[in-house]
């Protein structure tokens, strides 16, 4: 079980960083949120889906 949420994490986390990519961020913020998310997977992605690029809070 722990394997399936494991990669739906992962797969999160990439669609997170390829919007965080195409997003029209300046570079500097997107090179922070790519980090975030890399470095703080599950907390990381909450943390974009609410408050980055193109967040539902802004």
């Amino acid at each position: 079980m722990e394997g399936i949420l494991g990669l739906l994490i992962l797969i999160a986390d990439i669609y997170a960083i390829v919007k965080i990519v195409q997003s029209s961020a300046s570079g500097l913020k997107k090179l922070v949120w790519v980090l975030i998310v890399l470095i703080l997977p599950v907390i990381g992605l909450i943390a974009w889906f609410l408050l980055g690029p193109g967040g539902r809070a802004g």
